[in-house]
């Protein structure tokens, strides 16, 4: 018995795997790859996993340098805030070798364009550095940050504003075509410096700058997407303030009329002492009357319909603008989800096949969809199981949570929760699932009805595959004469027949109102 033992003992016995040289939840490709953004109030490095259309940051480090304050008087760069960016840039230049780095990008804006002794700094920056820097000019940040939208939105329509520290830039977005752009000096370091600390004047210098241009004025009943770290905190404090439940910055959608009204608050110091200041950076607190008060005279003189927050910008715009032709043309969304499913999925192919699946089932229900629901519906299947290393019991609340707060870009809020709740369902059941008062303020009706309904689907298709794939395309749902909901099945796989198959398959029949429901073999 011993020798069994000890021979039994030896077969089924595992050593521990080698431990790899990266994390095997990374995605292999040309990375990673980082942008280092030195702006006239921020310097930031950002690491990238790999170059691609839905780009995943793989490191994010911010300073307030202030490198453009005083500049509006002095015409310089402080060595007060030369020395501390430098001593940044050094810091950033051993993260990047710590973490292996294939090509960095280095770029400069307004404070450094402008400066008397910007040269001098440039030749420092590039020493440290080890690698060149690139000033760009006012029309190159608009395009950037134009660029930014572009590949972070599902067909953007609309004005870009890129609000800085020293510039804001403004430029047209739509699919395909960006416009020419146009830099003005109404960034936030100096309009706090030129009003002298006063919000009020801030706001009528940014309008008489602003009520000859032609971007600001082709602004009407169109989307303004916010870029820049002062009006994303200033998104934040609204969020906190309204109790959004949701606290993804990208995609967040305010009426402009709403949003004006808030930032003259804001400009008024009505929220200086007020709780929801909690979410509002330190550094930017003194900032923020003064981002409010240039936003406020844009919409004076543009008169948007809405805003939209944008998380990609100048920098994610230049890596956007070195993929290939073919590269820009993706979906973002749908390549994200697909690389979720590649990296948590038990079958990324199954993934792809449920897709197919409830596309094919959509149409046999007689459910139309827009170019936009069919995407959100194919994304929804990619990310079905990813939840599936969680405990039965919170598999949905993780897929919930994780889908609705991803780093998701081309998607709205509204797709979000669709995202996120088709996939609640399809773990809890389609009895479990409810909307907070907030969220369903957020998703459509429509949205929530085919939310529900695809969880029904995906609960069908687990039940027939278990996740592997090879299954879904031999199977297909079919509405007969007399209504009755059939799942018909191939003759190999008439086995898969049993009562957890009937119960899913009779409570999609009652959702879509098929009382008569049937698995047949042929």
């Amino acid at each position: 018995m011993e020798n069994l033992f000890k021979r039994t003992n030896r077969v089924f016995s595992r050593a521990a795997p080698p431990e790899p040289n990266e994390g095997q939840g990374r995605l292999e490709g040309y990375g990673p790859i980082a942008v280092i953004d030195i702006g006239s109030n921020s310097v930031r490095l950002v690491a990238y996993e790999r170059l691609s259309r839905a780009l995943t940051p793989l490191y994010n480090e911010k300073v307030l340098c202030g490198l453009g304050r005083g500049l509006a008087k002095t015409g310089q760069l402080s060595d007060n805030s030369v020395q501390l960016t430098l001593a940044t840039l050094a810091r950033f230049r051993h993260l990047s070798d710590q973490m292996h780095i294939k090509s960095m990008r280095v770029i400069a804006t307004a404070a450094v364009r402008e400066a008397s002794n910007g040269q001098a700094f440039m030749e420092n920056a590039e020493r440290i550095l080890s690698a060149p820097l690139t000033i760009l000019s006012g029309d190159e940040e608009a395009r950037a940050a134009a660029l930014g939208v572009q590949s972070g939105f599902y067909k953007p329509d609309g004005i870009v504003g890129d609000l800085g520290g020293g510039s804001l830039e403004l430029v047209e977005v739509t699919p395909g075509h960006i416009g020419e752009g146009v830099s003005h000096k109404l960034g936030v370091i100096r309009m706090q410096e030129e009003a002298s600390g006063d919000a009020k004047r801030a706001y009528k210098l940014a309008l008489e700058r602003l009520s000859e241009d032609d971007a600001a004025a082709s602004l009407k009943d169109r989307t303004l997407y916010l870029v820049g770290g002062t009006w994303r905190n200033l998104a934040k404090l609204h969020m906190e303030v309204t109790d959004y439940p949701l606290s993804v910055m990208h995609g967040y959608a305010i009426d402009a009329d709403v949003f004006a009204s808030f930032c003259q608050d804001v400009a008024r110091g009505k929220y200086e002492d007020h709780g929801a200041m909690r979410a509002v950076s330190r550094s930017r607190k003194a900032l923020l009357p003064f981002g409010a008060a240039v936003l406020r005279a844009l919409f004076e003189v543009g008169k948007p319909s809405q805003v939209v927050l944008s998380a990609l910008g100048v920098r994610e715009g230049l890596l956007f603008d070195d993929l290939e032709e073919i590269e820009k043309q993706r979906d973002p969304l749908l390549d994200a989800a697909y690389e979720l499913a590649v990296l948590r999925s038990r079958s990324p192919k199954h993934a792809r096949e449920l897709a197919d699946w409830t596309g094919a089932a959509f149409d046999v229900l007689g459910v139309d969809e827009t170019e936009d629901e069919a995407r959100l519906r194919k994304a929804a299947s990619l990310l079905a199981d990813i939840g599936w290393r969680a405990h039965p019991d919170y598999r949905g609340t993780q897929s919930h949570n994780i889908i609705a707060h991803a780093a998701f870009s081309g998607v709205d809020h509204a797709g979000r929760l669709y995202l996120a709740m088709a996939n609640y369902y399809r773990h809890q059941g389609l009895s479990n699932g409810a909307f907070s008062e907030a969220e369903a303020n957020i998703l459509s009706e429509r949205l929530a009805e085919r939310a529900r309904l695809l969880g029904a689907l995906f609960r069908v298709a687990y039940a027939l595959t278990a996740s592997m794939a090879g299954v879904l395309p031999e199977t297909r749902l079919e509405l007969a004469e007399q209504k009755q909901l059939t799942l018909f099945l191939p003759n190999q796989l008439s086995g898969l027949q049993g009562e957890r198959l009937t119960k899913r398959l009779n409570a999609l029949g009652r959702l879509v109102g098929r009382e008569e429901t049937a698995v047949a073999v042929r």
